[in-house]
């Protein structure tokens, strides 16, 4: 599912949120383990980790596998039942994220964004997990739902995988998300009308001297 996404700049978090923006620093274009903005209860901001690592993690390995959470199970699998059941609920402020089109054969990356080009906020749970000798990490995994059918999303990923759409919440029900207040009923489908999608290929990888 998504592995790859552009965060809200705090510029456009301030003019299409509506909120303070972080006071941290953040990279323009995020992977698993890089560190990036979500939102929180209380309209509170948190630098954290793209892919969730549990409290009762060993190692802090885990975002490798748990970027994204599924929907359907997010309620019984070991690493998200806890921050599901304790309402840990954030939100991830996006101007775009990436999927691979294998239309042409062969994988090339799509950028998806609003048709409008506003910020968009996807449901996501998080966690904290106690490094050793260091300070606490906040981490996030991102929900996604099933997209078998739908206009845009259902074209994504490889021939005969299952087709995954983040979790879109809109502006008027994020209070409600973060708040934890009917959270399964906020697991929608993206509203295919509003988003677009466009060809984004990664610009060649430059060899450097020795490689």
């Amino acid at each position: 599912m998504c592995t790859n996404y552009v965060p809200s700049s705090r510029d456009f978090i301030r003019l299409h949120l509506d909120l303070d923006p972080p006071t941290f620093e953040y990279r323009d274009e995020l992977w698993p383990g890089y560190l990036g903005p979500m939102l929180i209860a209380g309209n509170q901001w948190r630098l954290a980790m793209f892919g969730m690592v549990p409290f009762f993690s060993k190692d802090g390995k885990d975002f490798r596998r748990t970027y994204n959470a599924r929907s359907e199970t997010v309620d019984s699998r070991p690493t998200y039942r806890g921050p599901w059941r304790r309402q840990q609920l954030c939100l991830i402020p996006m101007q775009a994220f990436f999927e691979p089109d294998y239309e042409s054969g062969k994988p090339v990356r799509w950028r998806i964004e609003r048709t409008d080009k506003s910020v968009f906020t996807v449901a996501a749970l998080w966690d904290t997990w106690k490094q050793p000798e260091q300070e606490m990490l906040h981490s996030f995994s991102m929900l996604t739902i099933n997209a078998d059918g739908h206009p845009l999303m259902g074209r994504f990923h490889a021939p005969g995988d299952e087709k995954r759409s983040l979790v879109i919440v809109p502006a008027g029900l994020r209070a409600q998300w973060l708040e934890g207040r009917d959270p399964r009923g906020l697991l929608n489908p993206m509203p295919a009308d509003e988003f677009t999608g466009a060809s984004a290929p990664l610009p060649p990888r430059v060899r450097k001297s020795g490689d």
